[in-house]
């Protein structure tokens, strides 16, 4: 098992799962975090800190689409080990917002560390 970063977390990026990761596996896009599946822990601390909700285990159902994303763009965006002022100043106003990845990824990365 590991964690995920769905889309809730696009137009967000609250950062501060990032703080409480003991073994640094986040990774910074433009507008969104993933976790590297192969470096988390499973220790699970991080689902509880994101205020959007968007961390939720892999062994919940439909979140295959969000596996293969956080494996891919966690081997091409920096890694990003503390929170950083990167949260948009809209992010509020996109928390709950639904089809966010439709509307808003990027691929780009973010500044990482």
């Amino acid at each position: 098992m590991t964690y995920v970063v769905t889309d809730a977390c696009i137009k967000c990026k609250y950062m501060d799962c990032v703080e409480v990761c003991p073994v640094d596996c986040f990774y910074e896009g433009e507008n969104m975090l993933v976790i590297n599946p192969s470096e988390c822990i499973d220790c699970g601390v991080c689902e509880p800190e994101c205020p959007a909700e968007a961390i939720l285990p892999d062994t919940e159902n439909g979140l295959e689409k969000w596996l293969e994303l956080n494996n891919t763009f966690s081997a091409q965006w920096p890694n990003v080990t503390r929170k950083n002022d990167q949260t948009p100043d809209d992010a509020d106003d996109h928390k709950g917002e639904e089809d966010k990845y439709d509307k808003f990824f990027s691929p780009e990365p973010g500044q990482g560390d």
